[in-house]
C-alpha cells in the first residue's frame, strides 16, 4: 500500500506563550530540545488523502477532520511535504487526544549541518536532572512542580531523498492520565492566542485594562475559558511583549525631544546608559536647567517615585522629587526605565547625582524595593533611606486582605501602631500586642516589615529631616509630581505634551504661593514679638504651620524638672494630662532646645513644647538657627539674608534674653551653695553686695557714654581737655594711673562707637540687598502673570 502524502500549509498567525507549567526541556541526542510552544502555531492545516476531506482552523481554534480522517492517527510510514507539517500534524494529533508535545531529539547530517532526523515526544517524557550545573551550589527559591514522568509515547520522522518526511516510529502508549477536553487549553503546545483575540486585547489593553480584566472579557466573550484557547500568563506574556515593542518607537521619540531640548538649552542634561547605540533597550535620565537649580535649593530631601512603573500606569517612568518653600512637589529630574536591575539603578543614582553637582540629599524616600534599597546603600551610603509608609499601607491590604475582612477593627488599630507611639519602646510594646491580638506573630510579610522598621516606622526617623510639616500624618505618600497628568491610558507619545502641560501647572501654582506670600500679610493672633518675626520671614503655609504651633502652647505647661549646669531640663505636658510629657533640654548660654518629639530635626520647625520652654525662659524671638532659609519668602535668593536690618533689633532681644537667663542661672547656683550653712550664706551675702556695687558703677560710667546724634556725649569736652593736658606734658612724661584708666575708657567708648556705626552701616547694606531681592522676586511674578494673561488671551 503506497503512504498517504499529507501536505500541510504553515502559517504564521498563532502566538505562542513563554510561560513555564513547570516543564523541563532535557538536552537529548545532539540538538537542545525545542518546546512546541516555542515554534510558530499553524493558523490553517490543509490536509488530504484518497479519502478527500480536509481540517483547518478558524479564528485559531483548530478543527478536527471529518468522516475517515476524524480518528487519523499516525503511522510508520506517513509522510509529510516538511518537517513543520510533521510537528503540525502531531501537535494536532496530540490536542485531540490530550496531551501537550516538544520537541526532543534531532540528528545532522556530517555532509552539510542540515537537520535529518526529529523526535517529538509527549511533554512528560524522561525525568528531571536534578544534578545540573545550573542548580547546583545555588538556592532555588521557587523549585516547579516535577512533570516529566518517563511517557514514551512519540513519533520519529526522518527526510527521503525526495526531500519529503517520513514517519519512521510510532508509540502511541502513555503512562499517565490524559487531559480532557475542557482542560486541553491548558497544556503548553496548545495555548494560542488567535488574531482576533489579538485584536481584542490591543484595544483593552490601550484603555487601560490590566490582563486580569481583559481575561474576565475575553471569557465572556467565547463563552468559557477552554473556548478562549490560552490562560491568563500567555495574555500577561503578551500585553508584556506589546509594551516592549511599542518603548521601542517611543524610547526613539523621546532621544529625538532631549536631544531638541539640550540643543536649546546647553544646560538641559540628559543621559542614555550605555551606548547610543544601544538606547532602544537601556535606561535614560533627564533634567532641565530649573529642575537642577531647585535642588541647589530644596534639594535636602528626595523622594524617588516609582508608583508608574506599576500596573497603576504601566509606564517605565520614574521623577526625582522633593518640597519647595511652599510645601509644594517640585522636580527634580526624570528616568525612563527599561532595563530594571541593580546595576541599571546604580547607574541612574550616579548620573542623576552628576547632574545635581555631586551633592547628595539628607535623606530619600523609595518603594520598598530591595533592588533600589542596594542601589541606594551605593551610592548614597550617608544618606537616610525611608521606604514610603503609604505605599506599604497599600501593600498591606493586599497581603493581608485575610485578615482585614474578618477582623474591621485591624486597619485602623495598624495605622495607630504605626503613627501614634512617642517612643521606641512604646512602638515595640505596641507592635507586639497588635501581632499577638490578630495572631500574625508568624506571617512572613509581616515579619519582613517589622524587621525592616527603621526605614518606614516614623518614630525610628524623627532624627533626620524630611521636610514634612507632621510627623504622625497620615498622608504621606509620595509627592506624586504628575498625577492628575499621567494616567493609564498615556502612551510615551502623549507623555511629552502632558510632561510640559505638568511643568507649566506645578510652576504656576509656585508662582501664585509667592505673589500671596510677598503681598499679603497673615492675621496674628497673639501679640507674641516672634508671631511678627515669623510672620515677615517664612511663606505663608509654613508660617500658617509655625502659629499653630506657637498658639498651640497656650495649652501647655512647661516645669524645671532637672538642672545640670548649663542644660536645664523642661517638662511639658497638656494642663491636666502629666501623664503624656515631653521632655526638651534647653542650653541657656548656646540658645539651642532639643525636645523629645524631635520635631525640628524631622520637619525644620520648632515645635509647641519647645515654644513653651522660650516663653517660660523669656526668649522672645526665634534665635537665628531654627529659622531654615528653605522655608523663608527668600529660599531661591542667593544673597544670603540670613541677617537683616530687622536683625539689630532681634540681635538685641536675643543678646539681652541670653544675658538674662545666664545671670539667674549663675544666681540660683550661688543661692543654692550659699544656703547650705551660715557661714556661707554670710559670704554669698557679701558677695552680691560687692557684685552690686560693681555693677552699679559699671552702669554710672555706661551712662556717660551714651550716643547723642550718632557722637558719644561728652566727647568734645573730653578732646579738647586731652589736647590741652597733653600740650602741657612733656613728650616722654608717663601717664598717672588715672590718665591712662582715663584713657583706656576714651579709647573703649571711641571703639564701641565705631563698632556701632559699623552694625547700623551693615544693617543699611543688608536692608538694600533684601529690598533688591524683594524687587526682584515681585518683577518676576509680574512677568509670569503677564505670560499667564497673554497666554489665556491667545
Amino acid at each position: 500500500m503506497d503512504p498517504e502524502i499529507l501536505e500541510f500549509d504553515i502559517g504564521l498567525g498563532g502566538g505562542g506563550s513563554s510561560g513555564h507549567d513547570g516543564d523541563d526541556d532535557a538536552n537529548i541526542g545532539l540538538d537542545v530540545d525545542e518546546d512546541m510552544a516555542d515554534s510558530p502555531a499553524p493558523s490553517s492545516i490543509l490536509a488530504s488523502n484518497s479519502n478527500g476531506g480536509g481540517f483547518g482552523t478558524g479564528g485559531g481554534e483548530i478543527y478536527l477532520p471529518e468522516g475517515d480522517l476524524l480518528d487519523l492517527e499516525p503511522y510508520e510510514g506517513m509522510e509529510f511535504e516538511s518537517e513543520e507539517a510533521a510537528k503540525a500534524f502531531y501537535n494536532s494529533y496530540a490536542r485531540r487526544v490530550g496531551f501537550s508535545t516538544r520537541v526532543s531529539s534531532s540528528r545532522r547530517s556530517r555532509r552539510d549541518g542540515a537537520i535529518i532526523q526529529r523526535q517529538f515526544v509527549c511533554a512528560k517524557e524522561g525525568f528531571r536532572n536534578l544534578n545540573e550545573k545550573r542548580t547546583k551550589d545555588r538556592e532555588i527559591k521557587r523549585p516547579r512542580t516535577i512533570t516529566r514522568v518517563g511517557c514514551k509515547a512519540s513519533l520519529s520522522v526522518k527526510v527521503q531523498d525526495s526531500g519529503k518526511w517520513v514517519v519512521s516510529g510510532f508509540v502511541r502508549e502513555h503512562n499517565h492520565e490524559l487531559v480532557p477536553p475542557d482542560q486541553v487549553h491548558c497544556l503548553r503546545s496548545h495555548r494560542q492566542i488567535s488574531g482576533p483575540a489579538k485584536t481584542l486585547i490591543d484595544t483593552l489593553q490601550a484603555a487601560g485594562m490590566g490582563p486580569r480584566r481583559i481575561m474576565s472579557a475575553l471569557i465572556k466573550e467565547y463563552g468559557g475559558i477552554s473556548k478562549v484557547g490560552f490562560t491568563e500568563v500567555d495574555c500577561r506574556n503578551y500585553m508584556r511583549n506589546n509594551r516592549q515593542r511599542s518603548l521601542e518607537g517611543d524610547i526613539q521619540l523621546l532621544l529625538d525631544y532631549l536631544r531638541q531640548m539640550q540643543a536649546e538649552n546647553p544646560n538641559f542634561f540628559f543621559a542614555v546608559q550605555g551606548d547610543e547605540d544601544q538606547a532602544l533597550t537601556s535606561n535614560v535620565f533627564w533634567a532641565d536647567p530649573k529642575s537642577r537649580m531647585n535642588y541647589t535649593y530644596f534639594g535636602d530631601t528626595v523622594t524617588f517615585d516609582t508608583t508608574y512603573r506599576s500596573n497603576r500606569y504601566r509606564l517605565p517612568f520614574a521623577p526625582f522629587t522633593g518640597v519647595n518653600h511652599h510645601g509644594q512637589p517640585v522636580l527634580f529630574g526624570c528616568a525612563f526605565l527599561i532595563n530594571e536591575s541593580e546595576a541599571s539603578f546604580v547607574w541612574l543614582f550616579k548620573t542623576w547625582l552628576m547632574a545635581m553637582s555631586g551633592r547628595p540629599p539628607v535623606s530619600i524616600t523609595t518603594d520598598h524595593d530591595a533592588v533600589i534599597r542596594s542601589a541606594i546603600t551605593q551610592v548614597f551610603p550617608e544618606t537616610r533611606h525611608r521606604f514610603c509608609k503609604w505605599h506599604i499601607f497599600k501593600k498591606c491590604q493586599e497581603k493581608l486582605s485575610h485578615v482585614f475582612l474578618k477582623h474591621p477593627t485591624f486597619e485602623a488599630d495598624f495605622h495607630k501602631c504605626v503613627n501614634l507611639p512617642e517612643s521606641i519602646e512604646e512602638f515595640e510594646s505596641c507592635w507586639l500586642s497588635l501581632v499577638d491580638r490578630y495572631e500574625l506573630r508568624d506571617h512572613e510579610w509581616l515579619q519582613m516589615m517589622y524587621n525592616d522598621r527603621r526605614h518606614w516606622i516614623p518614630v525610628y526617623l524623627r532624627d533626620t529631616f524630611f521636610a514634612e510639616m507632621s510627623i504622625t500624618q497620615r498622608s504621606d505618600s509620595m509627592n506624586s509630581y504628575f498625577d492628575g497628568f499621567v494616567n493609564a491610558s498615556t502612551n510615551l507619545n502623549q507623555f511629552f505634551k502632558l510632561y510640559e502641560k505638568a511643568l507649566e501647572s506645578r510652576n504656576e501654582k509656585e508662582v501664585k504661593a509667592d505673589y500671596d506670600t510677598m503681598n499679603t500679610s497673615p492675621a496674628l493672633k497673639t501679640p507674641s514679638p516672634m508671631e511678627k518675626q515669623a510672620s515677615e520671614l517664612y511663606t505663608r503655609k509654613l508660617f500658617t504651620r509655625f502659629q499653630e504651633e506657637l498658639v498651640g502652647t497656650l495649652t501647655f505647661m512647661a516645669s524645671k524638672s532637672d538642672d545640670d549646669d548649663d542644660v536645664i531640663t523642661y517638662q511639658v505636658a497638656k494642663f491636666g494630662e502629666d501623664h503624656k510629657s515631653y521632655y526638651v533640654k534647653f542650653n541657656v548660654l548656646e540658645m539651642k532646645a532639643a525636645c523629645s518629639c524631635q520635631m525640628f530635626e524631622f520637619s525644620g520647625l520648632l515645635c509647641r513644647h519647645v515654644l513653651a520652654v522660650f516663653r517660660v525662659t523669656n526668649v522672645l524671638t526665634l534665635p537665628s538657627h531654627y529659622i531654615l532659609k528653605r522655608w523663608t519668602k527668600n529660599a531661591r535668593s542667593s544673597v544670603i539674608l540670613e541677617e537683616r536690618s530687622s536683625d539689630v533689633y532681634t540681635n538685641y532681644l536675643e543678646s539681652h534674653t541670653v544675658r538674662y537667663n545666664t545671670l539667674r542661672h549663675e544666681t540660683f547656683k550661688l543661692v543654692d551653695e550659699g544656703s547650705k550653712s551660715l557661714d556661707t550664706c554670710n559670704v554669698a551675702i557679701d558677695a552680691l553686695q560687692q557684685a552690686a556695687k560693681r555693677v552699679a558703677l559699671a552702669t554710672k560710667n555706661e551712662g556717660r557714654a551714651t550716643l547723642v546724634n550718632g557722637r558719644i556725649r561728652g566727647d568734645s569736652a573730653r578732646d579738647a581737655s586731652r589736647a590741652n593736658t597733653t600740650n602741657h606734658k612733656m613728650p616722654c612724661q608717663p601717664l598717672s594711673e588715672d590718665d591712662m584708666d582715663k584713657k583706656i575708657r576714651e579709647l573703649t567708648n571711641e571703639l564701641d562707637y565705631a563698632s556701632r556705626k559699623c552694625e547700623v552701616y551693615r544693617s543699611n547694606l543688608l536692608s538694600v540687598l533684601k529690598d533688591i531681592e524683594d524687587h526682584k522676586l515681585q518683577l518676576s511674578i509680574k512677568v509670569q502673570n503677564i505670560k499667564i494673561s497673554m497666554k489665556d488671551g491667545l
